[in-house]
């Protein structure tokens, strides 16, 4: 067999998902990655470094040297080399490498080996999640069109919190934890958003008062962005849908379904 067309066989496993080998081969090295990242983690663990730490480092190195091997093939069977070195996987490909190489020099550089963790990202390409690029879209365009009166309504709460941070600054004071305005106004945040750590509570009748109000608050409040981006999002279909309308040129009726070969109405071929 040719190196050419070693190259391009090579080329075929480690670039495409659409052949068994290739599946296989992407299927495979996720599990590496997945690995590699719970190794890692695992040696954040102090008592599983103080037993295994010889363990770690020579899976460590096993995996590493792995993907070395792989990044180098994948720049070997490139046919634009340049393209691929500077794309965004070949970059992360380049990066899942190096930490080890660096802790060599800089201790504690192997913690980087968490940026493997980007490569999972090529699942995507194995199970076709591609086709719902188009339903990310359409989300996105929502987003996007959501955007002045989600500002409005940030603006609004950034407001809401500034002027109840204050309040509770001058009810509570420093004696019961609000020590100042900007804690005063975390605390107002913290509890609008109904997270609640606890770490600041009102203690006299009139802050409790205010905090049970701002709680209530936080509840009406969260509803808001969904309702409007769902919104958008019903208007974003409803003109895609007009857009796809079909006319009959029989009965001129519009058939909205994309699918249809007849019209629902008088039968006609559309």
């Amino acid at each position: 067999m040719s190196t050419k067309i070693f190259k391009k066989k090579l080329y075929v496993i480690i670039f495409e998902a659409d052949t068994p080998w290739g599946k296989t081969f992407d299927i495979g090295l996720l599990l590496a990655i997945m690995l590699s990242v719970f190794t890692v983690a695992l040696e954040s663990v102090q008592s599983f470094r103080a037993v295994h730490q010889e363990l770690f480092d020579a899976l460590e190195w096993c995996f590493t040297i792995l993907f070395t091997i792989e990044y180098l093939l994948r720049l070997w069977v490139a046919p634009r080399k340049r393209k691929y070195v500077f794309s965004f996987f070949g970059i992360i490909d380049l990066l899942s490498t190096l930490p080890t190489y660096i802790a060599l020099v800089i201790t504690g550089a192997h913690s980087l080996i968490v940026l493997r963790s980007f490569r999972l990202l090529r699942v995507f390409r194995i199970f076709k999640l591609a086709r719902f690029v188009g339903e990310a879209s359409q989300l996105q365009k929502a987003l996007k069109a959501s955007r002045p009166k989600i500002i409005v309504f940030v603006t609004a709460v950034s407001i809401i919190v500034v002027i109840m941070g204050t309040i509770m600054y001058i009810v509570e004071g420093g004696v019961n934890g609000f020590t100042s305005i900007p804690r005063s106004i975390y605390w107002a945040i913290v509890t609008l958003t109904t997270v609640g750590y606890g770490d600041i509570a009102p203690i006299t009748v009139m802050g409790q008062s205010i905090a049970a109000l701002i709680m209530i608050l936080g509840y009406a409040i969260i509803a808001v962005p969904t309702g409007i981006v769902t919104a958008e999002i019903g208007k974003s279909m409803y003109e895609s849908n007009q857009t796809n309308l079909r006319v009959c040129e029989n009965c001129k009726n519009k058939e909205s379904d994309p699918n249809a070969n007849y019209c629902k109405n008088c039968g006609s071929k559309l």
